[in-house]
């Protein structure tokens, strides 16, 4: 089998450096040690099928389902089901944005889970990852072989902004419904998103993953022109996802606009809450080690509470 690498470019490989190199540093420098792994050892029962990615390890490949399906599945056993993660990822337009700061929201998203992925496939868990925008787009299944890493990562690596059109609308109502279907042992749901759209489709959705008894998370990536609206001189707003364009003076928008956002946030926030889902709100302007320190601190406090 070819090695994946022999198809990338230098740049899609320097990309691919960055991520790792940021998820080991964050993870190796400032968080190892706060997450307490839910990894209870080692059995070798096995435990059920699934479509084989690559990645896999092939010692793991059943040659007899092959022989009678023509198609690879992998056994998995016990020890690879302790905690499933999966990776829910915006790529819609709005994602794009970059004020002042120097990445934006979806570049943020994607160091995010790669420090995330570095930490739980270092403690033997298994990871997957989803894009999405008005639906679901690339799926890799969740995997804890060693190799997977690299996987994920050349993976993020290939989401290229510049690929990214108004027709890639944020659109929850249908696609976290058939995530959660698609997901069939619960786990882990990790959604790192802007959550731009309508706050009780999110929460609907939310509740599907919850209902299938999955452990949810959501990273709401901004930026900081989104969360404090800075502006101050007549400014042409350029709409995304479709949304017109609009000359306005900025001061006289402030305040409803923070008004608006803010309960928007706080609608997400307490709907979050009383599903018991974390949330986090990030701004892309604050280091990442910060945050990703400061929220899995706090979860493992909670944990032992």
């Amino acid at each position: 089998m070819p090695e994946a690498q022999q198809y990338l470019d230098a740049d899609t490989l320097t990309k691919i450096e960055r991520l790792d190199l940021k998820a080991r540093l964050i993870v190796e420098g400032y968080i190892s040690g706060l997450h307490r792994s839910p990894y209870h050892g080692f059995s070798v029962e096995f435990a059920e099928h699934r479509e084989y990615s690559p990645g896999d390890d092939l010692k793991h490949l059943d040659w007899k389902v092959f022989g009678k399906s023509d198609r690879y599945y992998i056994k998995q056993y016990e020890e690879e089901t302790n905690l499933r993660s999966y990776f829910l990822l915006d790529v819609s337009q709005s994602m794009c944005y970059r004020g002042k700061n120097a990445i934006s929201k979806l570049e943020y998203g994607k160091y995010i889970i790669a420090s995330l992925a570095h930490l739980l496939l270092r403690q033997q868990d298994s990871v997957g990852l989803v894009t999405f925008d008005h639906k679901a787009g690339m799926r890799i299944p969740a995997s804890s072989s060693p190799a997977h890493k690299r996987t994920i990562l050349e993976n993020l690596a290939r989401i290229d902004e510049t690929e990214i059109g108004p027709e890639q609308k944020t659109d929850t109502s249908l696609v976290f419904h058939d995530l959660a279907e698609w997901m069939r042992r619960k786990g882990l749901v990790v959604i790192v998103s802007d959550l731009f759209d309508d706050a009780e489709k999110i929460l609907f959705g939310l509740q599907h993953f919850r209902h299938k008894r999955h452990e949810v998370v959501v990273f709401q990536v901004l930026d900081d022109d989104e969360i404090r609206f800075p502006f101050q001189d007549m400014t042409l707003f350029e709409g995304l996802e479709e949304m017109p364009e609009l000359l306005s003076d900025p001061r006289a928008l402030r305040d409803g606009y923070i008004e608006a956002f803010e309960r928007f946030t706080d609608r997400v926030r307490s709907g979050c809450r009383n599903s018991k889902i974390d949330f986090v709100r990030v701004n892309t302007g604050d280091p990442l080690d910060v945050v990703l320190s400061a929220y899995l601190a706090t979860r493992a406090s909670s944990r032992n509470l």
